[in-house]
């Protein structure tokens, strides 16, 4: 960090303001900057004129105060003596360099008007008040970052344009993004009626989502392109349910937040069905909206995992989800979390490299548009990873776990890492209602045997996920 190298430049008023001046003085030099005074470096016998001109002009000096009080500013607006001379100096650099930022007026009178005292050349600059021992002390700092380059407020670093710029597709960004902005507002100040307020951010999001639900037979070439195309209209709607998740699962008392999101999720579930009103459809028709419904389940669990939201974790997990009444068939009313799986063949055709065929075509479409920061696609496996887990542990339930064809030998998930440790397994023992590792390794087996896990044979380096689940390290360090 380069030192700072300070002229101050002020006029012999009288005796007190001149110890004044000694005074920010020392306290500067205190503070590491290097201050030249006419006190401290003129000597008897020097030019007093030639010092302040090569003060002023001297290009290590980085800064010049300039302490404008009554006295200063009448003698530079008529060029009066020393002040005068110094003042035609720093006014002709002033004016020349009118965007440098050397010269700084410290005020320390204001006027009847209650404007600041300042000679001419110096009224159109930034300036800061010094005009009592509380100013001193309160703008202090904000003077000592301005000389060592350092201020406290910092211009943030430059983003990616927002994605309704990028896009050439349509986004909910006038409804849904006004909603979620008046709940956030609501819940960081503790508004009362937070239900209406998350009521109509859902509602703005499912309604877009709905909207986009086919109702009668595509006129399109390519279904996998309609299904593209729609994936990338819906993923906006996935990013606000995603920031909603991160904000409320910090900040809302848990219970009223877990039963808020079960809520959402059974109509993101009803989002992938088929409409009631229409009698004759393809399945391919709602492809799109199973995928989205699969990659947004993907990312609140990604999102509730980065909260640490454990409870409410659990709660998605073991809760039942009412079937759309289109689905419904039988007796059963009622779906565990498996019902937020999706996928879609028509994708096959458009994401396949040529000569080709896809694991799973879902999985390929999520990695492409994980383009989040906050949850890169790392974390979106490790997602995965524990709802598959989830499933081995949960009678009656299935996951095919897709993203995890793009996990390879030696890939760590940090949150199975780290329950190893008996503090860490504890936040996975919330999730899964089992505290004892032992019991947990039982169920995980059971489930690989429910599950006939040997069969998943395009998993080329690891089948069970016994490893990356980090199994057998589980609560091993106390």
């Amino acid at each position: 960090m380069e030192e700072p190298k300070v002229f101050i430049s002020y006029s012999w008023t009288n005796q007190s303001h001149q110890e004044l001046v000694k005074h920010w003085a020392d306290r500067l030099v205190a503070d590491g900057v290097d201050v030249i005074l006419d006190i401290y470096d003129l000597k008897e016998g020097d030019d007093k004129y030639a010092f302040m001109e090569t003060m002023v002009t001297d290009p290590d000096v980085t800064h010049v105060l300039v302490i404008c009080d009554s006295s200063y500013a009448e003698k530079a607006n008529a060029r009066k003596a020393g002040v005068g001379t110094e003042s035609q100096i720093i006014s002709g650099e002033v004016y020349e360099k009118v965007k440098q930022s050397k010269f700084i007026p410290i005020v320390c009178e204001f006027g009847n008007d209650g404007e600041p005292i300042l000679p001419a050349f110096m009224k159109s600059r930034m300036w800061i008040n010094f005009s009592s021992s509380e100013a001193e002390n309160e703008n202090w700092e904000q003077l000592v970052r301005l000389l060592y380059g350092k201020p406290q407020h910092v211009k943030p670093k430059k983003g990616k344009a927002p994605t309704f710029i990028t896009s050439d597709t349509p986004i909910p960004t006038s409804e849904a993004y006004a909603k979620f902005n008046s709940l956030k507002q609501a819940i960081l100040q503790d508004k009362k009626g937070l239900k209406h307020y998350r009521r109509d951010f859902v509602e703005a999001c499912i309604s877009y989502a709905d909207d986009l639900r086919v109702r009668e037979r595509p006129e399109v070439e390519s279904m996998g392109e309609k299904i593209l195309e729609d994936c990338g209209k819906l993923k906006a709607v996935r990013n606000h349910l995603c920031d909603w998740v991160l904000l409320e699962s910090e900040i809302s008392d848990e219970n009223e937040f877990s039963e808020s999101l079960i809520d959402v999720l059974e109509k993101l579930r009803e989002l992938k069905s088929r409409p009631a009103e229409i009698n004759q459809w393809s399945d391919s028709w709602f492809e799109a909206h199973s995928v989205f419904v699969y990659e947004t389940f993907l990312y609140i669990v990604a999102a509730l995992l980065k909260s640490g939201a454990y409870k409410t974790l659990n709660e998605v997990f073991r809760s039942h989800y009412l079937i759309p009444r289109s689905d419904s068939y039988g007796q059963t009313n009622f779906e565990r979390f498996d019902c937020f799986y999706g996928y879609s063949e028509a994708l096959q055709s458009v994401l396949a490299p040529e000569n080709q065929r896809l694991y799973a075509p879902a999985a390929e479409l999520i990695k492409r548009q994980a383009d989040r920061e906050d949850i890169p696609f790392s974390e979106i496996r490790q997602a995965e990873l524990l709802v598959l887990l989830m499933a081995f542990i949960t009678p009656d339930t299935c996951w095919y776990p897709a993203t995890l064809h793009y996990s390879s030998y030696g890939n760590g998930y940090p949150f199975f890492v780290r329950a190893a440790q008996h503090k860490n397994f504890s936040k996975l023992a919330l999730i899964t209602g089992i505290s004892d590792a032992n019991e947990l390794r039982k169920k995980v087996k059971e489930g690989h045997e429910r599950l006939d896990t040997e069969r998943w044979y395009n998993f080329h380096y690891e089948r069970n996920f016994w490893s990356s689940m980090n199994m057998d390290e589980l609560d091993s360090i106390k």
